[in-house]
């Protein structure tokens, strides 16, 4: 367990593991040359040691790994995301005098809650992790959340809803009709991207084994997994990806 302030990350392998068991899987899925993968926020500071650590985010790295290349085989793109904040970001509980990393704030474009300083532009927090591969081979790699008044989990829209990141005209201008979802966090930016890419009319795949939650505040994992299987978001395991 790690504590930062009023925040509280807990055991989060096992959290995410038993919610996940309750929703049924999809089964096997062929590529088709209309999908894309997208790696959410592999980043240094997401991972142990990292200034928001997501526990055992490391752990998926070799899966990860696993599954751009199968995807880079295939011929279909792969995109990494990373979080890009600049210093002050008014996602930063260090940003107010009253604050503390886990307090809930309301601000339009911030929140449901405060963070630690994290994944601040040009220092090795926000690097995409050293140990994964094939991000020569990325077709893009999206940076969010630089705005210093708006924060970003989603990969298509900032927190304001309304400030787009051009993902979609990307994704459109390539021919991308479904997305596959792995990376960090799953309660927070793999989430939102996730619905976010319902609402404007993609096919999403979350890749559950490729995942892990922050689990901040209780709740949000299953709160994420229910909204996810209502908007029909498709649930699988990398194994049962086939080219």
């Amino acid at each position: 367990m790690k504590i930062f302030g009023n925040l509280i990350f807990i055991d989060a392998v096992n959290v995410s593991e038993m919610e996940i068991q309750d929703i049924k899987l999809t089964g096997l899925i062929k590529l088709e040359q209309t999908d894309g993968l997208i790696v959410i926020d592999m980043q240094n500071d997401f991972l142990p040691g990292g200034a928001l650590a997501v526990n055992e985010g490391d752990m998926i790295i070799p899966g990860i790994n696993n599954l751009t290349s199968k995807f880079i085989e295939d011929g279909n793109p792969v995109i990494f995301t990373q979080d890009w904040h600049p210093p002050s970001h008014k996602s930063f509980a260090s940003s107010y005098p009253d604050k503390n990393p886990g307090d809930p704030i309301e601000t339009p474009g911030i929140g449901p809650i405060l963070w630690p300083d994290h994944c601040i532009q040009e220092t090795p927090g926000a690097s995409l992790a050293p140990g994964l591969a094939n991000i020569e081979s990325a077709s893009l790699i999206l940076r969010k959340g630089f705005h210093p008044t708006v924060d970003s989990y989603s990969a298509f829209l900032e927190n304001d809803k309304v400030t787009d990141t051009g993902l979609q005209a990307f994704l459109d201008a390539m021919g991308i009709t479904r997305i596959f979802l792995c990376g960090l966090a799953l309660d927070y930016c793999v989430y939102f991207t996730a619905i976010d890419a319902k609402s404007l009319g993609f096919d999403v795949v979350l890749v559950a084994d490729l995942t892990k939650p922050v689990n901040a505040p209780p709740g949000s994992v299953s709160n994420a997994l229910s909204h996810m299987r209502k908007e029909k978001v498709l649930i699988v395991t990398a194994d049962q990806i086939l080219i």
